[in-house]
């Protein structure tokens, strides 16, 4: 979970990435942004286009999109050859709505439940790439999957994410099968490989029993000794937000409060809400163990 990287940052992602880039008018800032949040976001997702006449002709739909459904519809058109036509940045008409449930364990990168429920926008959350297919069957070129796993790895690694926050659009939403004839399971197995790492086994189901409860905002301050802090602070470590010169140790410090700050800013908080004081939200998600 992060916020979006800048319009020129995901160029230079995808350009690292060893793919072909093509940019397309105005794309950094031909979005839907109008219309609602875009991010934090939680990770990328992939689609077929369906039946088209030219793949120049694809591209500039998912551009431009049409009545019922304004463009742009994706971020990146991949096509054939497996080269990346950069259509629109910010929100975009991709995603729609999709199931609470897969993005909870998006978040938490472990295998997705059912998509049985349409009761959350995904534009907000997910990088998308209409990838161009008739999804009747048509073969997916070597070329075409290779540009595919290498943005999503390129992304993954750009925010600290494993393969698990790559996911289908038939994995988001109900009733929805793109892209058709790609077993995602093997589809993150690749992905992995790019990131350097065997796929990630699925995470055990913490007991909650274990989980230190939110102290109170109260409960951080100058001062403050107690092995729930050096906990915290061992948890904000492995999250990669520790702010440490030494530590963490029992008592709270400036260097407690900043990495606290950069959990926050990690999930999304800005402003206020990322001042390094922990609160109930941030905390929960935070997941300290019982020192």
């Amino acid at each position: 979970m992060a916020q979006p990287l800048s319009a020129d940052q995901f160029l230079a992602v995808l350009k690292q990435s060893g793919v072909r880039v093509v940019e397309h008018g105005s794309w950094r800032t031909h979005n839907r942004n109008h219309k609602g949040a875009w991010g934090p976001v939680h990770g990328v997702m992939v689609h077929h286009t369906g039946p088209y006449s030219t793949e120049a002709g694809m591209v500039e739909l998912c551009r431009t999109g049409y009545t019922s459904l304004p463009g742009p519809l994706c971020h990146g058109v991949i096509d054939r050859s497996g080269t990346v036509h950069l259509v629109g940045y910010g929100r975009t008409n991709h995603a729609g709505a999709g199931d609470s449930d897969v993005l909870k364990a998006v978040i938490a990168e472990k295998p997705l439940p059912p998509d049985n429920e349409a009761d959350t926008d995904g534009n907000a959350h997910f990088y998308g790439f209409e990838c161009i297919n008739t999804g009747d069957g048509q073969p997916w070129p070597q070329a075409q999957l290779d540009a595919m796993h290498k943005v999503s790895a390129a992304l993954c690694r750009a925010h600290g994410w494993s393969e698990r926050s790559v996911i289908a659009h038939k994995e988001w939403q109900p009733g929805k099968p793109d892209p058709t004839g790609i077993a995602m399971d093997a589809f993150r197995a690749d992905v992995a490989k790019l990131l350097g790492s065997k796929p990630t086994s699925p995470k055990p189901a913490d007991d909650e029993s274990d989980i230190s409860p939110f102290p109170g905002a109260d409960f951080f301050r100058t001062g403050r000794r107690s092995a729930l802090i050096t906990a915290m602070g061992k948890r904000l470590v492995a999250e990669g937000c520790g702010r440490y010169t030494k530590g963490p140790g029992p008592r709270w410090t400036e260097a407690d409060r900043r990495s606290y700050a950069a959990w926050q800013r990690k999930l999304g908080y800005s402003g206020d809400d990322a001042d390094g004081t922990p609160g109930p939200t941030s905390w929960a998600k935070l997941r300290v163990p019982k020192p």
